[in-house]
């Protein structure tokens, strides 16, 4: 039986309650609908897996291909606030409405002549997406993997370039309890003959081995293109084409620059059919914007919003943290979910956070705040740290700000539902209280 809604919140609400698991790994479902839908993009797809920096590797081809004046598509997901956020075409979120109709589309494939197909919440929105992407004169599509790479719906598509950030632990339950077994699963989404960047320093050999196995065009950062730079500028070397004198990415921490190497790769791999200037470079990775990720907002306090939610993106914003200089306390709003390793989290980052502010977060699959205050309790050995536990982001965020001096800083970190809570307004300026007036 067949439904249908008029708003893009009540079809949501459907897709959540629709399938048995919220994650659940194959392709056959959702393969199955979208032949029904006959769903197929007309143009190059770059698609991108990886634990870390998928977001920022889409922002970055979205900017410099937009500057070189292609029309582009691009899907990443989870969202900060408003659902509409997962589908940008031509850097602006699709409207609701056009949601609303493929929803409609897919339930109608999905419950076609009786034989109903279960979807999941991902599975159902991914193949309304690429429907309102077919619908679209496009020139280029971008797709961010959800999960994993080899069995995420996305994976129906047929990249022309696939691209690898990082492999490290992360929804291990899911993928694999080492970078091995997770870099196979993300190592699903080479194709044969189609170049594969890798941009991770480290490759698993399960990566390695998979590029070899179904003969993809391998190119890895150290082998096939290089990056060098001072503090003023970066260059970029691979394959016949070089790229000088480049400002850095406007997109914050260190880890950027590997990104963008990622980034200018899979660009030179595919000049013939999408050619792109290095004025279009210098501009589009000055113009690359993505909330959420180191994102520095001036204010007294200074305000850092940050979706690190493993150990290995907690170890990079550790870093970029050490990097900003000297305040004198610094206070973390922090949520996460209930499948992270914590203990490796809160190591890492202990050092630099002196004042802790645990929040719920609304969905089952996180932690309450008053479990990661244990959590925190049972590994803290700084006894001039504090704690204390918050009914939501925003609730947390003013109990920080009550508790901050205008020259320290506030760390909002963890789950996207931790940040977005906190942007779901607009980008909060912070103005402490004991500010003086003039």
């Amino acid at each position: 039986m067949t439904h249908s809604f008029d708003t893009l919140n009540d079809w949501l609400a459907y897709c959540e309650q629709l399938h048995p698991t919220a994650i659940d790994m194959t392709l056959e479902r959702v393969r199955t609908v979208a032949e029904r839908m006959t769903i197929r993009l007309n143009c190059p797809v770059i698609t991108v897996a990886g634990t870390n920096g998928k977001g920022s590797t889409c922002a970055m081809l979205e900017a410099i291909l937009r500057q070189a004046g292609y029309r582009t598509g691009v899907y990443t997901s989870p969202h900060l606030v408003h659902f509409e956020e997962r589908l940008r075409l031509n850097g602006e979120p699709v409207k609701a409405a056009e949601l609303v109709a493929a929803f409609a589309d897919v339930e109608r494939a999905r419950c076609k002549k009786g034989d109903e197909v279960s979807l999941t919440y991902f599975e159902f929105s991914t193949l309304a997406i690429l429907h309102v992407m077919r619908q679209h004169p496009l020139d280029v599509v971008v797709l961010e993997v959800g999960l994993g790479g080899r069995l995420d719906a996305v994976n129906i598509i047929e990249p022309d370039c696939a691209i690898i950030t990082s492999v490290d632990l992360d929804h291990m339950a899911l993928l694999g309890d080492d970078r091995e077994a997770i870099g196979y699963e993300k190592a699903g989404i080479m194709r044969t003959g189609k170049p594969v960047i890798v941009s991770d320093p480290v490759p698993p050999q399960s990566v390695l081995d998979r590029a070899l196995e179904v003969e993809a065009d391998l190119w890895r950062v150290g082998v096939d293109f290089n990056v060098s730079g001072d503090k003023q500028q970066w260059g970029w070397a691979g394959r016949g084409r070089r790229f000088a004198g480049l400002a850095y990415p406007a997109l914050r921490g260190a880890n950027q620059l590997l990104n963008a190497a990622g980034v200018l790769s899979a660009l030179t791999a595919l000049r013939e059919r999408l050619p792109v200037s290095a004025q279009s470079v210098r501009a589009g990775l000055l113009m690359a914007d993505l909330p959420g990720r180191f994102q520095i907002v001036p204010g007294q306090p200074t305000l850092v919003l940050d979706v690190a939610h493993n150990p290995h993106a907690v170890a990079a914003l550790t870093a970029n943290l050490d990097a900003m200089g000297y305040f004198p306390t610094t206070h973390a709003v922090f949520g996460a979910m209930a499948d992270k390793d914590l203990a490796t989290m809160l190591a890492r980052i202990g050092p630099v956070i002196d004042k802790w502010y645990f929040t719920d977060l609304p969905t089952e699959r996180a932690l309450s705040g008053a479990e990661l205050l244990q959590r925190w309790q049972a590994q803290n050995t700084r006894k001039d740290a504090s704690a204390s536990v918050h009914s939501d982001p925003e609730a947390a965020l003013q109990a920080a700000l009550a508790g901050a001096d205008p020259a320290d800083r506030i760390v909002v970190f963890g789950s996207f539902y931790t940040v977005g809570g906190v942007l779901k307004d607009g980008v909060p300026r912070l103005a402490a209280r004991h500010l003086p007036t003039s």
